[in-house]
């Protein structure tokens, strides 16, 4: 039972081939910079568990569907890291869909549910587009296989009103769609079923803080098993300072800016989602370089980062007061999991809370899930890597073949 799952961006797309039978991965590959005059394209196959083979194919995708054309020959050529002979061997491929509103959490693609792509695009114009034409691309390329849509903000459907919905005229919110709406939904999903496995518990007997760090990031407040509040709202721009976003804002900043610099609307939005965040105020946006800069003295990189731990603190504080009783607090992403600089940075007097992190076992870098508190903490601290794809091939398997278990 192999499942393909797509993992599209505006200008690149991920997959993998997963084995569901024992969910050990059988290859891997990014095409990116699609629509440029040179693309990229590496794969990977793994023959076995303790290696793997890695091969790169430059050249030219104008456009999603070439390079899932590309992709498909490359997974059925041996002489290029091939691992199927024909599509046949694929049960079925799952998608990453961006945003599919409060309707769908996952879903069978049929007409209905591309309409729903289609419908939200006005707030998702970078991916959505996207995530629609990889689905009619698998469809043409493995015609008769089903094709399961895994939405981004389908963990966030379960928000209560007084979470998702913004105080601004009703009619207007109604008419344009306009309410929290959150991403990073698969990865939050994952690592909090995840979570509650580590502490030997079923996800719904615990609540859960989970907090996914990377260039782009959020936290979710996850209450036996669903999510109640999460940091993103209509857009991935809300919440955290990020690599280039501002995160949360006074909205008078963006009218102030639009009238005094003569911003257009599209303009605003480039300044807020590409021009801020750790990159306006240190000129990096990569966490090891502020790292770096900030150990070497940089004053600049030193604020910018306790700014970023600082957001992340009081969201972790107002999801205690959400939540009212916490069982951990899970740190996953690029972030998240590989920086013991920021754990520790967010998890310093903490007490009060009931969390305290051993340093000893925050300091080293693991690709397992850990627990990094000290003995005697109320709330545990964990490290739980993230895995997205997987989550969509479970998403597939159990939408497309309910009879099988996963």
């Amino acid at each position: 039972m192999k499942i393909l799952v797509i993992n599209g961006g505006s200008s690149s797309f991920k997959y993998q081939i997963i084995d569901m039978a024992t969910n050990e991965r059988i290859c891997q590959g990014l095409v990116e910079r699609i629509g440029m005059p040179e693309g990229n394209f590496k794969h990977k196959r793994f023959p076995g568990t303790d290696r793997e083979e890695t091969f790169e194919f430059p050249g030219s995708y104008p456009n999603h569907t070439a390079g899932m054309q590309e992709m498909v020959k490359v997974l059925q050529d041996p002489a290029r890291g091939g691992v199927i002979s024909s599509p046949d061997e694929i049960a079925a491929v799952g998608h990453r869909v961006l945003l599919g509103g409060p309707e769908y959490a996952e879903a069978l693609v049929d007409e209905k549910v591309k309409k729903v792509i289609t419908d939200y695009i006005p707030l998702g114009p970078l991916h959505n587009p996207a995530n629609l034409a990889g689905i009619e691309v698998m469809e043409k390329l493995f015609p008769g296989k089903p094709n399961v849509a895994v939405f981004d903000t389908g963990f966030h459907s379960t928000m209560p009103d007084q979470a998702y919905t913004y105080a601004i005229p009703q009619d207007l919110a109604k008419k344009h769609r306009i309410r929290r709406y959150g991403f990073h939904g698969t990865s939050h999903k994952f690592v909090s079923k995840e979570a509650a496995a580590f502490l030997g518990k079923k996800p719904e007997d615990v609540n859960l803080i989970t907090c996914h760090l990377g260039n782009g990031s959020s936290i979710s407040a996850v209450a036996h098993g669903s999510c109640v509040d999460t940091s993103m709202g209509l857009t991935p721009l809300e919440g955290l300072i990020m690599g280039t976003r501002s995160g949360s804002i006074d909205p008078a900043i963006v009218t102030f800016l639009m009238q005094a610099e003569g911003y257009s609307g599209p303009q605003m939005s480039d300044v807020l989602n590409k021009q801020s965040g750790l990159k306006a105020l240190c000129g990096m946006s990569d966490l090891r370089d502020l790292e770096a800069a900030e150990e070497s003295g940089d004053k600049a990189a030193s604020l910018a980062l306790r700014m970023f731990i600082y957001s992340i603190r009081k969201y972790i504080g107002a999801y205690f007061a959400v939540l009212g009783h916490v069982d951990a607090v899970v740190f996953t992403g690029g972030i998240g999991e590989n920086s013991s600089k920021v754990r520790g940075g967010v998890c310093q007097n903490m007490d009060v809370f009931g969390i305290a992190i051993d340093e000893a076992l925050n300091a080293p870098r693991s690709s397992s899930p850990r627990d990094i508190s000290q003995p005697n903490a109320k709330v545990r601290t964990l490290v739980i890597p993230t895995d997205e794809e997987l989550e969509i091939a479970r998403a597939t398997l159990r939408i497309a073949f309910p009879d099988k278990t996963c």
